[in-house]
């Protein structure tokens, strides 16, 4: 992402991630490698008529789908049995992380939310704001929470931040500070505590590493793909934590997963190739079409999914690109 560092912000207490021996006996094993889904006790309960939607976008940098589907991701395949997957997404150049993250995040390509680098400068967030800022304009009773460790998506660095301080609890740390790896687990663990002793209605948690590891090594060798597992793994603690909330059989939770952009074999990006602009969409949750999209989601279409399954309505005047996918099944609110 080619970003520049400044001190770390904020530091919460680190919580310990669930690892494969903590996962509940019930969760499904996934598709594996290259098989059909299978036949498991439902992994998302059907929700009740009167069940609270709430939503949980999680973002990794930098993935690219092919890539992907060569690791081992037990976490994201149980989701993918239960949701809807596809590795036919899309976002547009430039594919570098200031546009990328502002299209998922804002709903709305960079012609509207103005930004075209990593200088966020330009940026046009007051007419075209995230989707937890603008669920705080239209249902400020809501409960609103970001964690990230890129500090332009949270605080004022190049130009930021994409993510507002209306959100009601907002984690910043620092990856350059405190080297990827520490700080992408930080960040998730800030997360589970919040889903485990908080009342979270919307989250959106991002972790960094795949994409600067990449950078490091100059490709999509071992390392990249060992960072991708681990962003798996850090996956399945968040949803190991909202599957263990006390009132998580009255709630309709709806999980998000993708990604801002792919990247050359030398692990470049920024470019229009297919490697570059092809992403992958994830929606799993009671609320979500199982199997793929009817067509290949955009990157604009995950805040606008996210706020339809919270059952906001879509005001004409916001002018959103992306429309709500993968959405069909129980639903409540």
């Amino acid at each position: 992402m080619f970003r520049s560092a400044i001190p770390l912000l904020v530091l919460p207490l680190a919580y310990a991630i669930g690892c494969e021996a903590d996962r509940p006996a019930d969760t499904p094993e996934g598709l594996g490698a290259s098989g059909s889904p299978r036949e498991e006790a439902p992994f998302w309960p059907d929700p009740g008529p009167d069940a609270t939607p709430k939503v949980l976008v999680f973002g990794v940098d930098g993935v690219r789908p092919d890539v992907l589907t060569d690791v081992a991701t037990p976490n994201l395949d149980a989701l993918a049995t239960t949701g809807s997957f596809s590795d036919q997404a899309t976002t547009r150049a430039p594919t570098v992380s200031g546009p990328g993250w502002s299209s998922m995040l804002t709903g709305v390509w960079p012609e509207k939310h103005g930004v075209l680098s990593n200088d966020f400068a330009s940026n046009r967030y007051d007419e075209y704001p995230d989707f937890l800022t603008r669920l705080e304009k239209v249902r400020p009773e809501l409960r609103t929470f970001v964690a990230a460790d890129w500090l332009p998506l949270v605080t004022g660095e190049n130009g930021g931040p994409l993510i507002s301080n209306a959100v009601d609890h907002k984690v910043v740390l620092d990856g350059y500070e405190l080297g990827w790896a520490q700080a992408d687990s930080l960040v998730v663990a800030a997360a589970v505590e919040e889903i485990q002793r908080g009342d979270p209605d919307a989250l959106f948690v991002y972790v960094g590493a795949p994409d600067e590891i990449s950078h490091e090594i100059g490709g999509i060798g071992e390392a990249y793909r060992r960072a991708i597992a681990t962003a798996d793994d850090q996956l399945g603690g968040l949803v190991r934590a909202l599957r263990n909330r006390t009132t998580f059989h009255e709630e309709n939770w709806l999980v998000l997963v993708s990604t801002d952009h792919g990247r050359t074999a030398e692990g470049a990006h920024g470019g229009e190739s297919p490697e570059e602009t092809r992403i992958f969409f994830l929606a799993s949750g009671p609320g979500a079409v199982r199997g793929g999209p009817t067509a290949p989601p955009a990157i604009v279409d995950v805040a606008v999914t996210a706020l339809a399954h919270l059952g906001i309505p879509m005001d004409p005047e916001w002018e959103l690109d992306g429309e709500a996918v993968a959405l069909g099944g129980s639903t409540s609110g």
